[in-house]
């Protein structure tokens, strides 16, 4: 009997669909080189999304024959990102996939291969199964396709199609008469923008607007430029990248120019799309914390919190959850196509953290059902996680109500925007001893400045003001919490 010898193909690896309503990415550095050899499961490009940095482990085994896209480029998802050569077997070698119809989408068994992204991103061989699996970011698995996340997608197989074929369904011109398809990250980009989805015209499969179809509306109006340029899907050919892909362009010293790109760009699209499309509202209370401030001193000693950092924020953030059941309206967002309010009975409180990379709001999920001391480890290993620049797309999703200290940087009061889809956020002073009247006599105290921003919208003043009150009373008598909890 003769062994089949084996020869060699392309494999091309796309950058992943990475959730959480992301739907591009920024090369951030690669990690290997052309003429390499990689092992299924090597860590060969760092990614940075609008939310956190990201190593992509190689799906295939093999030898590195292009770099496909420069560093600092900001591509999306489908776009091809590394040439790998690999063996194959001869009798497979020059056949295509379509030759195949029946072939099973490849699946890494659980724990082996060291991949952390079973069964590996979508490669250009893997799109025919692409209703059967989806690939995503390292650290979160392999999940089903479903409905909106193949649609999401069709753009990419569309572009794969042999020349003269052509989409089985005819575009279609979105109207107010008919609600409009799209996926979530293309209603999100859409809500980001301001733009009406009734408004675009589809071109997707089955009348789906693409993300393409919203960047030409809101091209049309003038209003955004032109998306960072990537190789498509069917542009596949196998490329060696230049040494040097930054350019400089001649400029005086006295000024800095910075390219907006990752979490900043994300955070000034969400900015002004929360400032412009949720009346804002904000109430102001100055507490006296003396009594919270000894607390701290007492809990810091006890055993159990030796081993975490015990500061203010934790005190806020249970006054925060337990203030949030007094008044549920104030934990609920909007939804514009349903025109409901949402009303969440649970809480994810977000962080507002300062890091290298731009302001950051990671979630503590389900704060409300945390004891004092978990949500101190989960406070600690939220904000040094955040500002490690490591946090992951799903602890940076889900928030329902939000909190930001600027009490760190020694700043009074400010008046917060909201954290998008949310209907509240706290923001927190410095706490600074200042002259009270207690007890009737003029005294130095603790002293802390709350102001809390509420979309005007689903919260009206009598609520964010009861709210706010509440979680002073939390925080000028801390025995309040036993009563309420």
């Amino acid at each position: 009997m003769t062994t089949p010898t084996s020869t060699t193909s392309t494999q091309h690896f796309l950058l992943p669909d990475v959730g959480e309503g992301l739907t591009e990415a920024e090369v951030v550095s690669w990690r290997v080189a052309v003429g390499d050899v990689v092992a299924d499961g090597d860590t060969v490009v760092e990614v940075e999304t609008a939310k956190s940095l990201v190593e992509l482990p190689s799906p295939f085994s093999g030898r590195v024959v292009g770099l496909l896209v420069p560093e600092g480029t900001t591509v999306d998802v489908g776009t091809p990102l590394i040439a790998v050569e690999t063996a194959a077997p001869a009798e497979q070698a020059g056949r295509p996939v379509q030759d195949h119809p029946h072939r099973p989408a490849p699946v890494a068994p659980t724990g082996q291969g060291g991949s952390g992204l079973e069964g590996g991103p979508v490669s250009a061989v893997d799109h025919e199964h692409e209703v059967e699996r989806e690939a995503v970011l390292v650290g979160y698995g392999v999940r089903p396709a479903t409905h909106g996340h193949a649609a999401r997608r069709r753009r990419t197989v569309r572009s794969q199609r042999p020349a003269g074929q052509t989409a089985s369904a005819p575009p279609r011109q979105g109207g107010a008469s008919d609600k409009p398809l799209a996926s979530p990250p293309v209603r999100a980009m859409a809500r980001d923008l301001g733009v009406d989805l009734a408004s675009v015209t589809a071109t997707g499969d089955g009348g789906v607007v693409t993300r393409d179809d919203v960047r030409a509306f809101v091209d049309a109006r003038g209003a955004l430029p032109e998306a960072p340029a990537g190789q498509r899907p069917d542009d596949l050919a196998v490329v060696q990248l230049p040494a040097d892909t930054t350019s400089t362009e001649p400029g005086s010293d006295r000024e800095t120019r910075i390219p907006v790109r990752g979490v900043r760009r994300a955070t000034a699209r969400q900015m002004v799309a929360s400032a412009f499309t949720a009346p804002h509202a904000t109430a102001f209370v100055t507490v006296d914390v003396t009594r919270s401030m000894k607390m701290l001193e007492r809990v810091r000693a006890e055993r159990e919190f030796r081993d975490v950092h015990v500061s203010p924020l934790l005190l806020v953030a249970r006054a925060v959850c337990l203030a949030a059941a007094r008044h549920p309206g104030i934990n609920a967002s909007w939804d514009e196509l349903a025109q409901e309010i949402v009303i969440k009975h649970y809480v994810n409180l977000g962080i507002a953290v300062a890091s290298p990379r731009g302001l950051l709001v990671p979630s503590i999920k389900d704060a409300h059902e945390m004891s004092l001391v978990q949500l101190a480890h989960a406070l600690g290993d939220l904000v040094s996680t955040a500002r490690a620049g490591r946090s992951q797309p799903a602890d940076l999703s889900g928030s329902t109500l939000s909190i930001t200290n600027i009490g760190v940087f020694g700043v009074d009061s400010g008046t917060p925007i909201l954290n998008p889809g949310e209907a509240a956020i706290l923001c927190v002073g410095q706490v600074a001893k200042k002259p009270w009247v207690h007890k009737g006599k003029v005294k130095p105290r603790d002293v802390v400045e709350l102001s809390v921003s509420f979309d005007h919208r689903l919260v009206d003043g009598d609520l964010g003001s009861k709210f706010l009150a509440d979680v002073a009373r939390v925080l000028e008598r801390p025995d309040t919490a036993l009563r309420w909890a």
